[in-house]
């Protein structure tokens, strides 16, 4: 049975661009040496990056550690607030 009133918990810590570490995935979508994408509890990450890899990986925990050289981070849903609509946009709902 799932908790319905446990809030969604993430960490995601980065030492020296080098070695990533996230709590909270759900699962692994896809990956190769330059792109990691998961689904985390805080919505889709994509990582990129120069020769990635899954030095460890736990779905039951929720956890995988990732080495390389880390380029960026970026949630691609969920989490992000809607930019102002443009002045058009306003006039035209």
């Amino acid at each position: 049975m799932m908790d319905q009133g446990k809030p969604k918990r993430q960490e995601v810590k980065l030492l020296n661009r080098k070695e990533l570490e996230i709590t909270g995935v759900k699962s692994v979508e896809s990956f190769d040496s330059e792109a990691f994408m998961l689904a985390t509890e805080c919505g889709l990450l994509h990582i990129r990056g120069q020769n990635l890899h899954i030095k460890h990986l736990s779905l039951e925990q929720g956890f995988v550690a990732i080495d390389g050289s880390v380029h960026s981070l970026e949630y691609l849903d969920g989490g992000m607030p809607h930019k102002s609509k443009s002045l058009f946009g306003k006039l035209f709902k």
